[in-house]
């Protein structure tokens, strides 16, 4: 097994090093929709990310959003990286994005990165070490059903979907504080390990949107579930994310409701 916290430093080195990379200058295309985007800047990310990522674990493999870099089914050792997570807030200069880099071992994420080049925040965690934001250590909060943010979004990849999820965003509203739309989950379930915000609900997500900090928020004492319970690291998954399990229980319960299959 290798040593968690000198590969953990070498990793946040190599992503601080790719957050250089993020430049004013880019090009976009689009992924099969308007809404699901590409920019030249995200390839160039993941290439410096994978190059020197090789260089410090050779023996392992890659789960990449972009270029359908699908390198991982025959490794102990995945790396699993969106390069710019919040493609279109970066692309019209909106700060909500970062890059994720989670690494997993025997399909247990054991290493999560989750950097935000714009506001500094780098969120770290490994397997059993605890969650830090910028060195330091980061819990949930406390805060109940009733007192809390819950960051969200409207299925934009898939709209058939959108008006289910309004129906059940719309019950919620009336119980929660208020809803935040940020526009990147690596950064919005981050976001709920440090309290900042306190639930956090999406209908679909790839592996990469989530790997990293999923493990950053059960470190900091969260708890996170896909559509039918534990979440599946491999495939796309509904998140439902919360700062303890009484607030994920009634997200769940609510989302059930309204949504009774995950397609």
């Amino acid at each position: 097994m290798i040593d968690l916290n000198v590969t953990l430093e070498k990793i946040v080195k190599i992503v601080k090093d790719a957050s250089n990379l993020f430049l004013d200058d880019f090009t976009i295309e689009e992924k099969g929709t308007i809404t699901n985007i590409v920019t030249t800047n995200d390839i160039n990310v993941q290439h410096y990310l994978i190059s020197h990522l090789k260089e410090v674990l050779p023996e392992a493999g890659f789960l990449c959003e972009e270029e359908d870099y699908f390198d991982h089914t025959s490794y102990e050792y995945v790396f699993v990286i969106d390069p710019i997570d919040g493609t279109e807030n970066y692309s019209r200069g909106i700060q909500n994005c970062a890059i994720s880099v989670g690494l997993t071992y025997k399909r247990e994420t054991i290493i999560g990165v989750v950097y935000s080049r714009y506001s500094g925040e780098l969120f770290t965690a490994t397997k059993g070490g605890g969650a830090f934001l910028n060195g330091k250590p980061i819990h949930v909060s406390k805060r109940k059903f009733n007192e809390s943010l819950l960051s969200t979004a409207w299925s934009a990849y898939d709209k058939s979907k959108t008006l289910l999820i309004n129906e059940c965003l719309m019950d919620l509203i009336f119980r929660v504080k208020d809803f935040r739309r940020f526009g990147s989950a690596a950064c919005e379930i981050s976001y709920v390990a440090m309290g900042r915000t306190d639930m956090f609900f999406e209908h679909k997500l790839s592996i990469w949107d989530f790997t990293a900090a999923s493990l950053i928020l059960t470190e900091a004492g969260g708890v996170i579930r896909g559509f039918d319970g534990p979440l599946d690291f491999s495939t796309k998954s509904m998140i439902m994310v919360a700062n303890n399990e009484e607030n994920l229980t009634e997200l769940s319960d609510t989302v059930h409701k309204y949504i009774k299959t995950f397609e």
